[in-house]
């Protein structure tokens, strides 16, 4: 399955006051940058933004679920990307507001590695 290129389209479109987003595919769907940060991915025809323990509390308020996947013989795994808003889909101002959160997550990420 292809991801959604449009949406990619769209983000990138949105994020543009933000930095540049870049993407790179990945098992159907794809991995996106602002300015070499990981913020966010495309899968399952939906946006979804990185997230973190510090912004879990956040993204729960607002009902946002965690990305999951079928992980073969019944087991279901999941990665730390919450489900972009309703809003983030038509609302350019929102959806930079819901990707701060991403980027905050993924430059903390990059700062544990190094």
């Amino acid at each position: 399955m292809a991801f959604d290129a449009g949406l990619v389209a769209c983000v990138a479109e949105a994020m543009e006051p933000a930095g540049t987003v870049t993407h790179r595919a990945m098992m159907g769907g794809a991995t996106l940058y602002c300015d070499r940060v990981v913020f966010a991915i495309v899968a399952a025809d939906a946006l979804w933004f990185k997230a973190d323990a510090s912004s879990d509390a956040e993204w729960d308020a607002a009902g946002c679920t965690r990305f999951t996947y079928d992980k073969g013989e019944g087991q279901v795994g999941t990665m730390n990307y919450r489900r972009a808003p309703d809003e983030c889909y038509d609302d350019a101002d929102a959806l930079r507001r819901w990707a701060a959160l991403g980027l905050a997550a993924g430059a903390r990420g990059c700062a544990k590695r190094r």
